[in-house]
């Protein structure tokens, strides 16, 4: 469980609660923000326009998304490539083909291809050729989902705004102005909508996403790199000291001593 997650969402909510009480009514204030017709104009339309954007698998799959972002991510990038320099010391050792028996106890479904494709001597180039287009579908699969929620980010606010348009034209077809004050209210809260569907839930999501993507496409290249040193038969410290480059100089330390 992602525990940053939930605290950033709770804590800008609990804002928007305070902002709203804050004042000589308190809560009972909270009131004035809750206008069924305008939640549905926002939150209706910007749903109806992604669902006219996505298929129908995708839109689900953008919705299933946001469960993603209350995961901590399951990769560890120093443990992967702690079992790459394992692998790579095997290999010098034993030979190529006693990768096999390794691969055997590794969960990655990426690296046990990237291993099997070695062991049964598959050339190089078309080693990094199969795992690198398997990454770029990872990473447009994933940046659909990406995109599903940056785009109800765009449709949040557009919606806010037609939804006042629609009350604006409303209050002065019926000009009273004993009601301006209210009326006016009531067309500023699909604004105020549109501005929470971006930017308390599709924003977060969104960006939290793509820290999630370019983390998972940064082990996979890992995976890749180091595969393909194993394949080349370089030394293990080399090996080591090429995928420590990924890292940030904090986290190298991290790595424990690779060689023979």
């Amino acid at each position: 469980m992602d525990i940053a997650t939930i605290i950033g969402l709770v804590l800008s909510f609990g804002l928007m609660i305070f902002g709203m009480a804050n004042g000589e009514m308190g809560f009972a204030a909270c009131g004035y923000f809750l206008d069924p017709p305008s939640a549905l104009i926002t939150f209706g339309g910007a749903f109806g326009c992604l669902f006219a954007s996505f298929s129908i698998p995708e839109f689900i799959s953008g919705i299933k998304a946001i469960g993603l972002t209350f995961k901590s991510p399951t990769w560890d990038t120093i443990g992967i490539i702690k079992q790459i320099i394992e692998l790579s010391n095997v290999a010098r050792k034993e030979g190529l083909l006693a990768l096999e028996e390794s691969a055997n106890s590794i969960e990655e479904p990426f690296m046990k291809k990237g291993i099997m494709l070695i062991v049964d001597g598959t050339d190089p180039e078309l080693v990094r050729g199969i795992l690198e287009a398997e990454l770029v579908n990872i990473d447009a699969r994933h940046q659909s989902r990406i995109g599903f929620w940056k785009q109800l980010g765009a449709m949040g606010p557009a919606w806010g705004m037609i939804g006042t348009l629609i009350g604006l034209v409303l209050m002065l077809k019926n000009m009273d102005p004993d009601k301006i004050g209210p009326n006016m209210a009531v067309a500023l809260i699909t604004t105020y909508y549109g501005s929470v569907l971006a930017n308390w839930i599709s924003a977060p999501v969104a960006f939290k996403l793509g820290i999630l993507n370019d983390g998972e496409i940064q082990v996979k290249e890992i995976m890749i790199e180091g595969l393909l040193s194993i394949q080349a038969g370089e030394n293990p410290r080399v090996i080591e000291e090429k995928l420590k480059s990924f890292l940030a100089p904090s986290m190298r330390e991290g790595v424990s001593e690779g060689g023979e």
